[in-house]
């Protein structure tokens, strides 16, 4: 008969400070993430002290912190992190291997990424007293070189993140279709793809009349138009096979999947894509899948009876105190080398007037407490935290318990939409979902 488990879930740690010294306020979090089985959050800093150098992309911000951090999560009772995020090869593969370094020095269950495919995709199982539950670590979002790569008998592979790629199809009438192929003829768009098509450097698209690829993007002729999303199928197959052995093997199956993409132009709607997969990983026997990235939260889908959570928003947010930056940060909004790190985020959020640091819904979010029994979902509870907006930046992001429940609404609203009903209690501040409630 399977077990029951409980599982505290947080969303993004993008961690670059150290807990103040004697500074007990983490200890009502630790307290109620303490006594779950499976404590998980999403860790989206390399750390490192001087390993690495910095890649030529970022996830936005180059970010980092020293292994100490990793001590402080442990404080709030963490056990399992992912991190195939977009910030893993923030410091190239040297910044990887230091985090990899750190992660096992600190004793943290891990997943999404290592020094080839087969490490970066290999389940991890968490050994508890209520059972073993495993664990696998998926991200949408990154840079299309930071994907691992997976090692044959006679090469090997190369270091990254454990992907989940998608397509982008737009869809659009015939008539603005005739439109997109003469803007191509007339600008020579597709040149140099067709070109390398013809010297086999690339794949030929296979354009039709109702297929058209323009630079880089897929259009095809329909009478609704709109954007759809699709996982990619060979990341689909390898994530299954992952899956189906991870059940055989643990009483629970978890999937983490990092994903800023979004419905339309709407950061707290998820992508088509990571819907379907979402479910679809459900349908292959995982338990829960635990979402994280958007910096804010989402809603909620009890898919089966087993939870979707597509964004647990942040637990920790740092990214405005960083306390180094590269040439290539500067250089974007017009600063020299005359400038320091402080003239650097000053400029990207306009003194605080722009970007993530002026966005409430940011500094708003959940911790997720899932009772699972029969291998379905029994009960979830979401309790609010504040990460101090208003707050100075070198003040602000870390996580408090609260009593504003305004986060509460915002998922429950949110969760609707998914068919899921959840409970706000305002008086107790958590929001509420029961399979007993489902069923009334």
């Amino acid at each position: 008969m399977m077990s029951t488990l409980t599982i505290a879930a947080a969303g993004d740690s993008f961690i670059t400070r150290r807990l103040p010294e004697g500074d007990d306020a983490h200890q009502a979090i630790s307290s109620l993430i303490g006594p779950a089985d499976v404590r998980f959050t999403n860790l989206e800093v390399v750390i490192r002290r001087q390993e690495g150098f910095p890649s030529a992309q970022s996830g936005g911000t180059w970010a980092s912190a020293p292994p100490e951090a990793l001590g402080d999560l442990k404080k709030y009772g963490f056990n399992a992190v992912a991190w195939a995020t977009n910030h893993t090869l923030d410091y190239s593969y040297g910044g990887l291997e230091a985090t990899l370094r750190a992660l096992e020095q600190y004793g943290f269950v891990h997943a999404g990424a290592g020094r080839d495919l087969a490490e970066a995709s290999q389940v991890r199982y968490v050994e508890t007293r209520s059972g073993r539950a495993a664990f696998i670590a998926v991200t949408s979002t990154f840079h299309e070189s930071w994907a691992a790569g997976e090692q044959r008998r006679d090469v090997g592979g190369r270091p990254g993140v454990h992907p989940l790629r998608y397509q982008t199809t737009y869809r659009i009438s015939a008539e603005r279709m005739k439109q997109l192929k003469a803007i191509a003829a007339a600008t020579g768009i597709n040149d140099y793809q067709e070109l390398m098509a013809k010297e086999g450097f690339s794949p030929d698209y296979g354009d039709s009349e109702d297929v058209f690829t323009f630079g880089q993007h897929l259009f095809a002729v329909s009478s609704v138009e709109g954007t759809v999303t699709k996982p990619n199928g060979h990341d689909m197959r390898r994530i299954k096979g992952l899956i189906g052995e991870a059940r055989r093997q643990a009483d629970y199956v978890l999937v983490s999947v990092h994903s800023h993409e979004m419905a339309g132009g709407d950061k707290e709607k998820p992508a088509g894509f990571l819907t379907e997969f979402a479910r679809s990983c459900i349908d292959e026997g995982a338990h829960a899948v635990l979402g994280h990235g958007p910096h804010i939260v989402r809603g909620v889908e009890i898919y089966k009876g087993r939870p979707i959570l597509y964004s647990l928003g942040n637990f920790i947010f740092q990214n405005d105190t960083v306390e180094r930056l590269p040439a290539d940060f500067y250089e974007k909004y017009g600063l020299t080398g005359e400038h320091n790190t402080a003239d650097a985020l000053d400029a990207r959020s306009g003194g605080d007037t722009r970007g993530l640091g002026a966005n409430p819904k940011v500094w708003s979010s959940v911790i997720a407490l899932l009772d699972m029994e029969g291998g379905v979902l029994k009960q979830l509870t979401l309790y609010p935290i504040s990460l101090g907006y208003g707050q100075p930046r070198y003040r602000r992001g870390w996580p408090v318990l609260t009593k504003d429940t305004e986060v509460l609404t915002r998922i429950q609203r949110l969760s609707r939409e998914f068919g899921t009903e959840l409970t706000v209690d305002p008086d107790k501040a958590e929001a509420r979902w029961t399979a007993v409630q489902a069923d009334i």
